[in-house]
């Protein structure tokens, strides 16, 4: 329980909340960037609670490909362990790009080559991940304390700069939503929001299959639920507010250039009260959360492939493992992508970034649109099963609507997104070429998902699952209390639904 605990507080910080929210608010401004953080914050929260639901009834599911299959369409089982596996694959050298920018704060002149720090980082994960799932636990836990300090230290650091507390004595309060402004390029800014954003957010729901191999699920799954909606609040939504009070979105530094290399905004922001070495400091705390985050690529991608091959969607290679259970052929796989990170070298860091980026954070709003819909299938087949809701094991405190809110808001957000991908900002000055780019860059992934749901439909003939068929047996837990916990358990579901929320909360 300790290591999930400190798994769920951490896991996925790093890149998307550090470096991507600047890419959001230069080309949105504050309040494009806080109401797609929030937006998206609330339905991670829908999202773990309909996870943690589905595997304390099924913990033996498996991945979620599994999940999909069984409660929706084979084929779109199929699809979607496709995008889950492809995310963490793109988000390892994902996070090795933006080691790449992070370290220019230091060396600007690039005195070590860039390809130096990507093949130690590489190697540096890849040793973590040889010696196995409880070093790996142990590593997290060190690096997820270091954030969660540092994100709170950045917190009360950033309100007594906005307050006049920093050594200049000036007084800031919220003047950058009103000079330049909250808002940057209309809807097309606020449109643009929600790719990185997801990445931010992304790897939240790792935490509920892990969670749903718990001893007693029912205990446990609320606690790490109150842990996920603790980790929106407070490293995400304030520490972002306090950048948008901090940084103007016409910051140069944000987007960068070939003379003055690109800054994270929290460093800007620490930046704005002339404190000195504070910056440096922070930098290299962000520096420390990307890492965590290639290590934690490598770790569920390398799992996931096993998982996939043993599903029979993936080739029987990627089962080989040694001795003591370590996934090999997932571990050399993982190093191939790892190898993207030199792409560097190729163009500009930004750009990578900005492709690998976009790529993963709509995978991972894929993700989540699918297990709200599992989630809703699983229900509706439950009560036409004749099964009370008050049979399972733990119930989402939201229920079935919560799922339903969460699976319509990621339509929106996919049809946002699809508006900014066809009419991207400053589209009047782009010709073909650069248009065309602009779609693919933010919606590649729901073409990948769309060609890999229609090839495994075309080669296994695999229809829908309808209602009824929907298997509620295999690998279930008894659904039937016994007599010592069936009372408590009643008590529970019998409660208002305002106050089974709150005691998720609180």
């Amino acid at each position: 329980m300790r290591h999930l605990c400190f798994l769920t507080l951490g896991s996925g910080i790093g890149t998307g909340l550090f470096i991507g929210s600047g890419n959001i608010l230069s080309s949105g401004g504050p309040g494009s960037l806080m109401i797609g953080f929030i937006l998206l914050g609330l339905m991670v929260i829908t999202v773990i609670f309909a996870v943690g639901e589905l595997v304390a009834t099924f913990p033996s599911a498996g991945s979620y490909s599994h999940m999909l299959s069984r409660f929706v369409h084979p084929s779109f089982g199929f699809a979607v362990g496709v995008d889950y596996l492809m995310t963490w694959l793109i988000i390892f050298p994902t996070e090795l790009t933006a080691a790449c920018m992070i370290i220019r704060y230091w060396d600007k002149d690039e005195v070590v080559p860039k390809g130096i720090w990507v093949a130690l980082i590489v190697a540096g994960v890849l040793t973590v991940n040889m010696f196995g799932a409880r070093v790996f636990g142990e590593v997290e836990m060190l690096t997820t304390t270091i954030k969660m300090l540092s994100c709170v230290g950045f917190i009360i650091c950033c309100v007594v700069i906005v307050c006049g507390g920093a050594p200049n004595h000036h007084y800031i309060g919220a003047g950058t939503w009103h000079n330049p402004g909250a808002f940057n390029n209309g809807f097309k800014g606020f449109s643009n929001a929600f790719a990185f954003a997801a990445l931010a957010y992304g790897g939240t729901e790792v935490i509920g299959v892990t969670v749903g191999e718990a001893g007693n699920p029912r205990k446990q799954l609320p606690k790490a639920s109150k842990f996920v909606v603790y980790r929106v609040i407070i490293f995400f939504i304030l520490s972002l507010f306090m950048v948008t009070l901090l940084v103007p979105y016409d910051e140069p530094n944000l987007v960068g250039s070939s003379s003055s290399p690109r800054a994270t905004p929290f460093v800007l922001a620490l930046k704005r009260g002339k404190i000195h070495a504070l910056p440096a400091i922070f930098n290299a705390v962000i520096l420390l959360s990307v890492v965590s985050v290639s290590n934690t690529a490598v770790y569920t991608g390398s799992r996931l492939l096993y998982s996939m091959a043993e599903s029979g969607f993936l080739p029987k290679i990627f089962m080989y493992s040694d001795r003591k259970g370590r996934p090999m052929a997932g571990f050399a796989l993982l190093f191939l992508f790892g190898l993207l990170g030199f792409l560097v070298y190729s163009s500009s860091e930004d750009e990578i970034f900005s492709w690998l980026g976009s790529i993963s954070g709509m995978s991972v709003i894929l993700l989540w649109m699918c297990i709200s819909l599992a989630h809703v299938r699983f229900r509706y087949a439950w009560k036409k099963a004749g099964y009370r809701v008050s049979d399972l094991p733990w119930t989402s405190p939201l229920g079935e609507w919560g799922s339903w809110f969460a699976l319509i808001l990621n339509i929106l957000v996919l049809m946002a997104t699809f508006y900014i991908s066809a009419f991207p900002i400053g589209e009047a000055e782009m010709d073909g070429y650069e248009r065309g780019k602009a779609f693919f860059q933010s919606y590649l992934s729901v073409v990948i998902i769309i060609v890999a749901f229609l090839a495994h439909k075309l080669f296994t003939g695999a229809r829908f699952v309808r209602i009824h068929e929907i298997d509620l047996h295999t690998g279930r837990r008894d659904p039937h209390m016994d007599s010592e916990t069936e009372p408590e358990v009643r008590a529970d579901y019998l409660k208002p639904r305002w106050r089974r929320i709150l005691e998720v909360f609180f």
